[in-house]
């Protein structure tokens, strides 16, 4: 299958969270490319990598960053596609410092920012299904299913105590 998403992180150590997008991605049938492009060691790869994404045919790109964070931003300022910001946590600031960086973009460039860590990861990958959704109804029809098996799954054990 041809990658819809770009799965982009500043680092190699960005994986264990951004893995979670992958595991999201893959659960709802969602093919992506993923790629370590670090927007401070390898800048003219990553304005390689933005301006070639919607070429290769990415329709979004989930970018995952920690500490200065500038990836999601500096991908976002050099292609029109959609940009969904990870907030690695950071053993400095315990990613408040991702977080700032990716949610205070100048206006004018846009970068949706999720929460930080392994639930904005895998976040990112859902949210990055129900933007491709909009035209793809096997997409749609999997985040609905997923939706629904969430649901049932708490109706199914409402007791706390039970396992």
């Amino acid at each position: 299958m041809q990658p819809q998403v770009g799965l982009i992180m500043g680092s190699k150590s960005d994986w264990p969270t951004m893995e979670h997008a992958a595991n999201m991605l893959e659960k709802l049938g969602v093919a992506y490319e993923t790629q370590v492009v670090s927007a401070h060691r390898t800048p003219d790869l990553l304005f390689e990598y933005a301006r070639g994404a919607s070429g290769r045919g990415i329709q979004v790109i989930i970018a995952g960053a920690g500490g200065a964070a500038h990836l999601p931003g500096m991908i976002a300022s050099q292609t029109a596609l959609p940009v969904l910001g990870v907030p690695v946590q950071s053993k400095a600031l315990n990613g408040l410092d991702s977080l700032l960086s990716i949610a205070q973009m100048p206006g004018g460039v846009a970068v949706g920012t999720l929460a930080i860590g392994n639930a904005g990861a895998t976040n990112a990958g859902l949210l990055a299904a129900q933007i491709l959704g909009l035209n793809n109804a096997n997409i749609r029809d999997a985040v609905e299913q997923f939706r629904n098996d969430q649901t049932q799954a708490v109706l199914d054990n409402p007791d706390p105590r039970a396992e």
